[in-house]
């Protein structure tokens, strides 16, 4: 759930849909980004349980899936302001405070794909 809540482009979709269902297209013209990247984007949303999709003919209504997902955004930024922001100065997982890059050691490992991923590609190949 978490991973599906690391990336602002996915914050800002489902503050988007926090005001009712959207397609992609409605989303792609609210955030003046390509349909490729909201796509991307929902797709992680819904393999993190996040959003629920709604066919209606051809076009697919994206919507929240859990409304309690609301109180624990509000609770993060309440958990920011109470701890005066310190999460994102943190030494270890924040932005650097004196400019210099992070990460240039560290060795990135990535996660098997859930199933539901492995059966959408799958499908797409």
């Amino acid at each position: 759930m978490f991973r599906g809540l690391s990336d602002s482009t996915r914050l800002a979709i489902l503050q988007r849909l926090a005001g009712g269902e959207a397609r992609v297209v409605d989303l792609t013209t609210a955030m003046n980004l390509a349909q490729s990247t909201v796509s991307a984007h929902l797709a992680c949303l819904r393999d993190c349980g996040l959003v629920t999709a709604r066919p209606e003919g051809r076009q697919m209504f994206y919507s929240l899936a859990h409304p309690e997902l609301l109180d624990l955004l509000a609770s993060a930024e309440t958990l920011l302001e109470a701890t005066d922001n310190a999460v994102a100065l943190c030494p270890n997982y924040g932005v650097p405070a004196d400019g210099e890059k992070r990460g240039e050691d560290v060795e990135l490992t990535t996660r098997p794909a859930r199933p539901a991923a492995r059966k959408r590609a799958a499908r797409r190949a």
